[in-house]
């Protein structure tokens, strides 16, 4: 038999609980932490890329120099110290919550050591002028803070380790894209699978004062632009679905190179990766160099600059330059520096949508740039619900919501039949990687490993 609740009995039992307000306290902080930590990155990126872009328009050859060089040392540096910094971070998030994975092992994955190394090494990154996001570097950066919180939570509390690396994800997309809904569907679709009713105030608390954080720093802006579609008819139906079953191949085959590549095969590559891997750092800056002398620097680093451009009007993403921003992205990833693919995911993708719309002469370039966004991204990760709200939180108006949604489905069900999950297949990889470093002698581990068993 249920009863009503007394609302004064549960007044008094939530004010007796003093424990509980202080780990709530705790909580509270360290999601404002998280929030400062994202936003920092977030600053320090576009600092260091301003640098690389003064340096590329007064100097522009020294890049062929300047970005094999730091690539084989942001490499060096993360193999060397700090290899659970190396990638996107939302692989090593979702293997920090893996179920497999031994509990004392979560540090190789998730911590304060690797939040800082992940924002010192993705800023070279920047200033090196790869093609890196920090939307997957901004997961593991907030997670490394909240999980941090849980040393200086009671004991009997309900707030897990789990829920603080989830609400640590969440709150680093909200964060980064400041797209706080698309924060809380990011912890469903790619983290958790799920929201329990005991741990979902935390995530929605670190989500909501993380986002409140970047709203504070940059404002009520959006990333890439705001994208001012106009209202789409039936002359739209051809190019849209144009744009989509190229973006869900294209975003499949990415996904598909990027397993294969840090997995393993093609087996002559990385046999040689693995033997030599900062002088395959250093080959792979110089073709990521090379790419961005011929582009005239549109592919070199995220591309949200070359998407606004595209949203203005101007043709800056040709088709061939958005193939070859794929290949930059791609190499970037292989060399194993530490940065993300959301935002280069996101250029590529807005540049299939507008070589379509120039195709199709109507005036759609606005709404086939947007799709294009959605599907590539929806491809690549296939989570199509994040890569949707993404996109639709850019889009002045409600005009496309159905269309976006359409888009990212079907992108991500042709992906499917090409590739396996990235993040899925790349967070087991770690996780087996992990297990297998576990039955050996902490004597033959590399430093670093040994010490991130300890934070």
């Amino acid at each position: 038999m249920h009863h009503e609740p007394n609302f004064f009995e549960n007044l008094r039992s939530e004010l007796s609980g003093w424990r509980v307000w202080i780990d709530r306290a705790i909580v509270l902080g360290y999601a404002v932490a998280a929030g400062i930590f994202v936003v920092g990155f977030t600053m320090a990126s576009d600092w260091a890329f301003g640098l690389f872009h003064r340096l590329y328009e007064t100097h522009a050859w020294a890049v062929l120099l300047w970005t094999p060089a730091a690539t084989a040392c942001i490499v060096w540096a993360t193999r060397r110290w700090f290899p659970g910094a190396a990638g996107s971070g939302i692989p090593q998030i979702k293997a920090a919550l893996h179920p497999a994975l031994p509990p004392e092992q979560r540090g190789l994955f998730a911590s304060l050591r690797l939040t800082l190394a992940k924002m010192a090494l993705g800023v070279v990154g920047f200033l090196a002028g790869l093609s890196i996001g920090r939307e997957g570097p901004s997961v593991q950066v907030a997670a490394g803070v909240m999980q941090h919180a849980r040393r200086w939570l009671s004991p009997s509390s309900t707030i897990n380790i789990h829920a603080l690396l989830v609400a640590g994800g969440a709150a680093g997309i909200a964060a980064a894209f400041n797209a706080p809904l698309a924060g809380v569907v990011f912890a469903i679709e790619e983290l958790s699978g799920r929201i329990e009713a005991r741990t979902s105030g935390v995530i929605i608390t670190g989500i909501v004062l993380a986002g409140l954080v970047a709203v504070s720093a940059f404002g009520n802006l959006s990333y890439f632009g705001v994208i001012r579609a106009p209202q789409l008819g039936w002359e739209a139906l051809g190019p849209g679905l144009l744009v989509t079953l190229v973006s869900g191949a294209a975003g499949g085959l990415f996904a598909r190179l990027l397993i294969a590549s840090l997995t393993g095969a093609p087996q002559r590559m990385n046999r040689w990766r693995d033997r030599w891997p900062v002088r395959f750092a250093a080959v792979g800056g110089l073709v990521v160099a090379v790419i961005g002398l011929a582009t005239g620097g549109v592919t070199f680093g995220a591309g949200s600059e070359a998407v606004k451009q595209m949203l203005a009007g101007h043709d800056e993403l040709t088709p061939l330059y958005t193939l070859l921003k794929f290949i930059a992205t791609w190499i970037t990833a292989w060399c194993g520096v530490p940065g993300g693919i959301f935002a280069p995911s996101l250029s590529i993708g807005a540049g299939i949508g507008d070589g379509i719309a120039q195709l199709a002469g109507a005036d759609l370039g606005p709404a086939m740039i947007a799709m294009g966004m959605a599907g590539f991204l929806a491809a690549v990760t296939q989570a199509p619900l994040t890569a949707f709200i993404i996109v639709m939180e850019m889009v002045d108006g409600h005009s496309m919501v159905l269309s976006l949604m359409a888009c990212a489905m079907l992108a991500s069900l042709i992906s499917r039949m090409i590739s396996r999950p990235l993040y899925e297949t790349l967070a087991q990889h770690m996780v087996n990687g992990a297990n297998a470093l576990r039955k050996t002698e902490p004597a033959a581990l590399p430093l670093i490993e040994v010490a991130a068993k300890k934070d």
